[in-house]
């Protein structure tokens, strides 16, 4: 199991780079949030944000699904469904459960609503890249938890 743990957190660390990378590209560009200065963008502009939404919401999937319940796993604590390893998650200080829902609503935003106007895409872009600071968070957390 502490195998399988390691070969996940490998692939959290690439994630991570990868989310970083992208947000650090996406701050030197500006304030980008208008509809105005999005169209002035390139389009590798453009798919360098759509990459990083999509990495925003595969790291998040990521550590619910496949980090979480095997960290929990490894120390042997017990639990049954998803709504217990999130409060265990808590319960170790690795999340608060409030901002975890919240990204979880945006990240399921993403993922289902197709939004017909910009601002809404926009809107749910600035609350990304305002939040990556807690998901950075998070992920140093887990690490710290293994060692």
């Amino acid at each position: 199991m502490k195998e399988v743990l390691n070969k996940r957190l490998e692939k959290l660390k690439a994630h991570y780079k990868a989310l970083k990378d992208y947000h650090d590209f996406i701050i030197k560009l500006g304030n980008i949030y208008e509809p105005f200065e999005f169209s002035a963008l390139s389009l590798e502009e453009r798919a360098v944000l759509e990459a990083y939404l999509k990495r925003f919401s595969s790291v998040q999937d990521y550590l619910g699904a496949k980090i979480f319940p095997l960290l929990l796993d490894v120390k042997g604590i017990p639990y049954k469904k998803m709504s217990e390893v999130l409060s265990l998650m808590e319960k170790e200080e690795i999340i608060n459960l409030e901002e975890w829902i919240e990204f979880r609503n945006v990240r399921n935003e993403l993922e289902h609503d197709y939004p017909d106007e910009i601002k809404q895409a926009l809107e749910d872009l600035k609350f990304c890249v305002e939040n990556f600071e807690k998901i950075e968070e998070i992920i140093k957390k887990v690490f710290e938890y293994v060692s």
